[in-house]
């Protein structure tokens, strides 16, 4: 999965990964002010000429500091992805460069030059508590994450300090303001959602905060094993399948279709929403009080991020 920041009036963030594998984020993962759709469109022109003036800069210098690291654990996490978790005990600075949920950071294995963008799945007080990064990584048939996903215990590799604002949570408190947050995942997107609920944010002060998280079945829904804990901090899980068995009773197809068939109606002021997937899920609309809306316009607090790679 790769993901890539783009603005919207959603709680959205995007860096480019393959499940938890990002291409760079060219924008900063932040939650915006709603803004009127002439507004919008200015400010889209805007950074996408920002973008291109970063990644021109990032093709003439590569300045990033490299930190050798060990893996220190690899396994299956779901058909297709893998858990990694990366030693960095060793390297304080590296450790205390994680400050925020959404953050990310790039890996180098032995002999490639060319690194992955890899969201951090684990909360930022992990690399303090037990000294390691986690990452939710897709294995990309050619790419580095594949060659990182056949690497053993042990193994060496480089990391750059972690990158981006992450998700600006401070943009929804006080929690009693914004009582409701919807949060939408796909695939990897997961990885960041992960460390988002488990750094917390007040989820049980609120009213209702649920997460639409979406996979192609339950084989490709990786954290299954963490509901259990994320519902008991306050966030009420929605797994919705695109192409279930025929044994499956839940939501079928895509989140933002199991958002428009709740009974709920919410109202945009005082909602925040979160979003991690692909670009036709935050480019699609919905109905609400009878309305088709653009959905990524309506909550009053958004950050989202943008999947560049289909894994849904």
């Amino acid at each position: 999965m790769s993901v890539k920041l783009s603005p919207s009036t959603l709680l959205s963030s995007s860096p480019p990964l393959p499940h938890a594998y990002y291409s760079p984020p060219l924008l900063s993962m932040s939650i915006l002010r709603r803004l009127a759709p002439n507004h919008l469109t200015t400010h889209l022109r805007h950074h996408h000429r920002r973008r291109l003036a970063t990644a021109a800069a990032a093709v003439r210098q590569d300045t990033s500091i490299w930190t050798q690291a060990p893996l220190c654990e690899i396994e299956p996490a779901a058909e297709s992805l893998f858990h990694v978790s990366i030693d960095v005990s060793d390297s304080p600075d590296l450790a205390a460069s994680h400050t925020r949920a959404g953050q990310y950071l790039q890996l180098r294995v032995p002999d490639v030059e060319k690194p992955s963008f890899l969201a951090i799945a684990s909360p930022p007080s992990y690399a303090a508590e037990k000294g390691a990064f986690e990452f939710l990584v897709k294995s990309i048939a050619g790419s580095t994450a594949e060659l990182l996903c056949g690497l053993k215990k042990g193994d060496v590799v480089e990391l750059s300090q972690a990158s981006g604002r992450g998700f600006e949570i401070d943009q929804i408190e006080p929690a009693e303001k914004y009582p409701i947050v919807l949060i939408f995942a796909t695939g990897s997107g997961i990885s960041p959602i992960r460390s988002l609920i488990e750094s917390g944010f007040s989820a049980d002060k609120r009213s209702d905060v649920r997460l639409y998280y979406g996979a192609r079945n339950l084989k490709r829904m990786a954290y299954q094993d963490r509901f259990k804990d994320w519902e008991s901090s306050g966030v009420k899980i929605v797994p919705v399948l695109s192409q279930p068995d025929g044994r499956w009773t839940g939501e079928s197809g895509y989140v933002q279709a199991a958002f428009a068939k709740a009974k709920q109606i919410y109202s945009p002021t005082g909602t925040g929403a979160v979003l991690c997937g692909q670009k036709q899920m935050t480019e699609s609309k919905t109905v609400v009080h009878g309305e088709e809306i653009d959905w990524v316009e309506w909550p009053e607090r958004v950050c989202s991020y943008e999947l560049k790679e289909q894994d849904y």
